[in-house]
């Protein structure tokens, strides 16, 4: 099982665009959310995936259970989903050294105005460079999950 250690902070301009190598359309619903863990159906522009999470106890790495699944078998799974869809668009931006990315999500949607960077590091105390355009570090700050933004949008805060 693969354990994920991401990063995730604000970001505090449009200027990560004019780095960023390709873009995505990511639409989300959740099965499951609850005690930190998660059943997320997703859309990955037209591929399907069905992933599981499991908690954090450090706000930095967790158990993460991916699979891609049939475009149909997904898009089928949003009627089981809990209400609140996540609708974004994910900007990859390669960090300074080459080797790691930034994926930056734009929310649409209720979430709209919301922009988010995240980098998987492959290990919590790994370097890193942050480019001009990352602000403030939101790691392990739940209201910036999107489980949670599924339930309560930015918009409502």
């Amino acid at each position: 099982m693969h354990i994920e250690t991401e990063r995730k902070f604000l970001v505090k301009d449009t200027s990560y665009k004019d780095a960023a190598v390709e873009s995505h359309h990511l639409v989300q619903g959740y099965i499951c959310a609850s005690g930190g863990r998660t059943v997320r159906v997703r859309l990955y522009d037209d591929t399907g995936y069905l992933t599981i999470k499991g908690p954090s106890a450090d706000g930095l790495s967790r158990m993460e259970w991916e699979k891609e699944i049939p475009l149909q078998d997904a898009k089928d799974l949003f009627a089981l989903c809990i209400e609140g869809v996540i609708d974004k668009t994910r900007w990859i931006v390669p960090e300074e050294s080459g080797i790691l990315k930034f994926e930056v999500d734009e929310f649409h949607g209720e979430n709209a105005g919301l922009t988010v960077a995240e980098i998987e590091l492959p290990s919590s105390d790994h370097p890193f460079t942050k480019p001009a355009w990352i602000a403030e570090e939101v790691t392990g700050q739940r209201k910036y999950y999107n489980s949670h933004l599924s339930k309560l949008p930015f918009t409502k805060w």
